[in-house]
């Protein structure tokens, strides 16, 4: 380990330190009035600093962010339900022609699929916590980054990282690639995490100060000198660094094959690295409506306790404010009295108008009245319904596609990597084998997704209406609509469990089922009609004999 390196991270991070510095004064004021428990942009206030410092008076913007990151994780992620699955597209036969995907690997994809929702959502992954940690850092900054490794003792762990500590660089292609993440370890922990590699200086603190903190940094990006042929960190893609501040030190050099650090960005300007989030649009009016609300207070203040008007003559006994207090001496002998309040009107200078419709501007920013379309509207048909979903999915579809890219899709790649290296994912099938690189595609069933895909849900619905109209005249145009087909897309679409319906196969074998029936049931029809032609003409041929 050289020390050259851990000069370049620390040269890399002053630099991106220096470039964000705009951005984080701008953050350092939505931390202050929206979310305080991350207020550590510019400024380094923890515990009851922090509270005092607060700038809040209106809880609008706050709740709002809530909201906004409870209906994300409704959407992209519920915790609920399986919100991806594992596909292969392109899939060809061993003459390289396409083909569909073999029975085997299409169950196999299911088992990795299961194993993957088991771990991510086991008792000591906490992915759920975390990923809302990321979606309340998102609505507030406009970025948020979920760093996932492997856990002690197998499995794997999350951890929401703040923005605060976080700094990351793209690629010519504009997808994050470098990560620094700037964070604090007491002396003690620093034993704990690196051992022998801890500094002097922090080793000697830890015996007299062991609570004392020393910032450091974990850096990954793309590893420029990976030998290919290597096994091991020294053959991986990316490169984790571990470097002191204390002393200029690389205390740890390891690799990834993929990069753990999960970044989510809601919107970006041109030519702009980092995310702008909700809160930052909507910092005027969040600014706005707290100021509104501290005149208020003060206003209503000044109304039930105005200031006191006293005379500069003479002198009162102590005086009480209190209700039901006697004071003697503020009346003159003539019966003028000597203490009168400030008048300093009764009305109002902001209406509640101003601050409803500030209000009302902040909360669209926060998508707070979108999400609230279906929930404000439930007496609706079928298709209301769906046009609403519809709606919802054209409207969210640029910032959530950005994060399905951005965040979920290199997540769902760093769990692979981790389960399929300590052997946690089923064996494949043998069709896989001859492959030299297995790439799985998501399939994302989210409820977002679901959104998106209203428009064709709730153009098979208008195809319904419109052969039902047209089959009062022409019975035979329903024939033309493929029964079982629809009902299994509309199923899809709307996100309906795959066992309630019957697979293809079972319907054929059903189909089977009711033709033998119905020919067994033709063949007793006809059984029955020989044997009474029979008896008729039994009968007959009796009568005939007796005449």
């Amino acid at each position: 380990m050289t020390d050259s390196r851990a000069e370049e991270v620390l040269r890399r991070q002053a630099r991106m330190e220096a470039e964000r510095a705009p951005l984080d004064a701008v953050c350092q004021e939505v931390a202050e009035h929206v979310l305080t428990r991350h207020g550590d942009f510019t400024t380094r206030q923890t515990g009851e600093a922090a509270w005092r410092a607060r700038k809040v008076f209106d809880s609008t913007a706050p709740l709002a962010l809530d909201k906004f990151a409870a209906a994300i994780e409704s959407m992209l992620t519920p915790r609920t339900s399986r919100w991806h699955e594992l596909a292969m597209r392109d899939w060809r036969d061993v003459r390289d022609r396409p083909a569909a995907l073999p029975e085997a690997v299409r169950a196999w994809l299911g088992q990795v699929n299961e194993t993957l929702f088991s771990a991510r959502y086991a008792a000591g992954a906490n992915f759920a916590a975390q990923a809302h940690e990321t979606y309340v850092g998102l609505g507030a900054f406009g970025n948020g980054a979920l760093f996932v490794d492997e856990a002690e003792g197998g499995g794997l762990r999350y951890r929401s990282i703040p923005f605060a500590e976080t700094w990351f660089a793209e690629n010519f292609q504009g997808q994050v690639d470098t990560v620094h993440r700037k964070f604090e370890l007491t002396a003690r922990q620093w034993l704990q995490r690196f051992g022998e590699e801890t500094p002097d200086s922090i080793r000697r603190a830890a015996e007299q100060e062991p609570h004392r903190r020393f910032e450091l940094i974990h850096c990954v990006g793309p590893r420029q000198d990976a030998d290919w042929s290597r096994r091991d960190w020294r053959g991986m893609a990316f490169a984790s660094w571990y470097v002191s501040f204390e002393g200029r030190k690389l205390l740890k050099e390891q690799g990834y094959r993929t990069l753990r650090y999960a970044v989510a960005r809601y919107v970006t300007a041109p030519r702009e690295v980092y995310g702008r989030g909700p809160a930052m649009a909507a910092l005027a009016d969040i600014k706005t409506i707290n100021a509104q609300q501290r005149t208020l207070l003060r206003t209503g203040q000044m109304i039930a306790e105005p200031p006191l008007l006293l005379s500069d003559e003479g002198g009162l006994s102590a005086f009480k404010l209190g209700p039901g207090t006697i004071n003697r001496g503020a009346l003159s002998h003539d019966g003028t009295e000597l203490v009168r309040p400030l008048q300093v009107g009764a009305n109002m200078p902001i209406s509640l108008e101003m601050i409803s419709h500030t209000r009302e501007s902040i909360n669209q920013a926060f998508l707070v009245t979108l999400f609230q379309i279906l929930v404000e509207t439930p007496q609706m048909t079928a298709t209301e319904a769906m046009l609403r979903a519809q709606e919802k999915g054209a409207l969210l579809a640029p910032v959530m596609g950005r994060l399905q890219s951005e965040l979920l899709g290199p997540l769902v790649q760093a769990e692979l990597d981790i389960l399929a290296g300590a052997g946690a994912l089923p064996d494949m099938p043998p069709e896989l084998d001859a492959l030299e690189n297995v790439v799985a595609d998501i399939d994302y069933t989210s409820p977002l997704a679901r959104a998106q895909k209203s428009d064709e849900g709730l153009a098979i619905l208008r195809l319904l209406e419109d052969a039902a109209a047209v089959g009062q005249f022409d019975p035979s145009a329903a024939k033309m609509i493929k029964g079982p087909e629809t009902l299994r897309r509309l199923a899809e679409i709307r996100g309906a469990p795959a066992g309630l319906l019957r697979s293809p196969e079972d319907m054929e074998a059903l189909a089977g089922q009711d033709a033998a029936m119905a020919q067994l049931q033709a063949m007793l029809g006809a059984a029955g009609q020989a044997a009474g032609a029979a008896k008729d003409a039994a009968a007959a041929g009796l009568l005939e004999g007796g005449q």
